[in-house]
């Protein structure tokens, strides 16, 4: 009964290109669609229930793991349909779970809308890379786009750690090797030292969760590797100073210089959903020109900001610039324009007193219409 229903639930997510599946006791199965939740129409999850439908897809040593610390992450192929990376997790006794859909099919520069300029860094011979915002918000989709694009058109070796893998890539032009936490190698931290002899050109890092792991992807973006990267935070200027801030006093100076020199770009997101249909990205995005490399070698980093308006030829865009404009073509509303923005206030603002000009506008034009109808009667 259960592998059915497990089955019937990822048809249904697969089908409707539903992002998340949850599994909870005490309320029926509920998707993410479109970035809200909405519950399904099935029964309300007992505690028996989500124990076989976890039993139905989790791996034993995942399941040991459960007993053990009270939760696992792993991925798995759904046929040849699409994969789901899993969250399993304990809570108030009970068996929980989150399914996050991750499609077969890689999307292009174009489909995710990211910046022009992205191609010409995947380019790069060295230097990291490093794609950034809240869970949820499609960094992996992005990564797993600019690794195709280089798979696709250069022969490099590309390396990618993972927990758990996300998208399957197939050797192209490239050779790709994908490494998985806990089933290829313990950790980001090893597998960051070993990778160095395995003739990369090219490295993932899923995740910069610590102090050693980032050290690591500094050192191999210096030695002369493309190091792509994510982290989660908010702007460019706020990831600089989070990993700054993540080394002891001491060390900091040092590794403004190290960054300075190895910083190739970041690109912060945010995934709003779109009026009607659908989800789109919005970006922050910054190059690290001579200036920026400056600004933080020097302990300057509150000017980055001016630096991305400044910046426009190089692709460069404020994140909330993004959104102003996503607003102003009707792609998203209002209310997600301020809810992701980075300074809210300021949005609101400005969104009010376009409104305003609009209705003032629109009253213009009534006017004159109201005006040629009794011309002509």
């Amino acid at each position: 009964m259960a592998t059915i229903h497990i089955d019937r639930l990822l048809e249904t997510v697969v089908k409707k290109n539903i992002s998340d599946l949850h599994i909870s006791v005490g309320r029926p199965p509920s998707v993410r669609m479109d970035g809200r939740l909405r519950s399904l129409e099935t029964k309300v999850l007992e505690p028996d229930d989500t124990v076989s439908l976890m039993k139905s897809i989790t791996p034993e040593r995942n399941q040991q793991e459960i007993q053990e610390e009270g939760g696992t992450d792993f991925g798995f192929a759904f046929g040849d349909q699409a994969r789901f990376r899993v969250s399993v997790f304990k809570q108030k006794g009970n068996i929980s779970m989150v399914l996050r859909l991750i499609p077969f099919k890689l999307l292009s520069f174009e489909d995710i809308g990211l910046p022009k300029i992205c191609k010409a860094l995947c380019r790069r011979p060295r230097g990291l890379f490093l794609v950034t915002g809240p869970t949820g918000s499609g960094k992996t989709t992005t990564l797993a786009t600019m690794i195709d694009y280089i798979n696709t058109n250069f022969d490099r070796h590309i390396v990618t750690i993972e927990d758990p893998i996300e998208y399957y890539h197939v050797h192209k032009k490239s050779i790709i090797n994908q490494r998985e936490i806990g089933n290829d190698v313990p950790s980001f931290s090893e597998a960051l030292r070993r990778v160095l002899r395995m003739d990369p050109d090219v490295i993932l890092v899923g995740e910069l969760r610590d102090l050693e792991t980032m050290e690591a992807a500094i050192t191999a973006a210096e030695t002369g590797h493309l190091v792509f990267g994510t982290l989660h935070t908010t702007g460019c200027q706020g990831t600089v100073n989070r990993i700054i801030d993540q080394f002891p006093t001491n060390q900091q100076e040092q590794i403004r210089v190290q960054l300075s020199v190895s910083l190739i770009a970041v690109l912060s997101q945010a995934l709003c959903p779109r009026v009607g249909k659908g989800r789109v990205a919005a970006y922050e995005f910054m190059v690290v020109t001579p200036a920026i490399a400056n600004l933080i070698r020097e302990n300057k980093t509150y000017r980055i900001d001016s630096s991305i308006q400044t910046g426009k030829k190089f692709g460069m865009q404020l994140l909330d610039e993004h959104l102003w404009k996503l607003f102003a073509d009707g792609v998203i509303s209002a209310e997600e324009a301020v809810d992701k923005a980075r300074n809210p206030g300021e949005m609101q603002d400005k969104i009010d007193s376009h409104m305003r000009h609009q209705q003032l506008m629109d009253q213009e034009v009534k006017k004159d219409a109201d005006e040629t109808v009794l011309r002509t009667t």
